[in-house]
């Protein structure tokens, strides 16, 4: 594999833990469906394909983050799906440790921080 090729496949692993995230709280404002979601991440510049986005909402469901109602929509059988409580409190979950690690990649630790830092031994109050 080139490096190009291994530098491709660790960004789509990178962006659908954040496809995820956005599917999830999506789903819990309102029902949302395949087509649905890909029109909303290409709004933001990403586009998903079925192939992709199909397994990844069966997957959420698996694990008892969605659930699905299939409703008639212009004679077609659209799968709607919903967060459940499990994933309204892993999203919750996520959301509490996002900030720190974003925060931290883009230039700076969370205001107010405090201690060593594990990776580099670093340490000191940010205000």
């Amino acid at each position: 594999m080139a490096a190009t090729d291994e530098r491709d496949v660790v960004l789509r692993e990178f962006f659908l833990g954040f496809v995820r995230l956005h599917v999830l709280y999506h789903a819990g404002h309102a029902p949302v469906c395949g087509v649905g979601l890909m029109a909303e991440m290409a709004h933001h510049g990403y586009r998903l394909t079925p192939g992709t986005l199909y397994p990844l909402l069966h997957r959420l469901e698996r694990a008892g983050f969605l659930t699905h109602q299939d409703r008639n929509v212009g004679g077609r059988r659209r799968r709607y799906y919903s967060r459940t409580e499990r994933g309204a409190a892993v999203l919750a979950e996520a959301a509490r440790r996002l900030p720190e690690l974003v925060g931290e990649v883009l230039g700076g630790a969370r205001a107010g921080s405090v201690g060593e830092h594990p990776a580099t031994g670093a340490g000191a109050r940010i205000p």
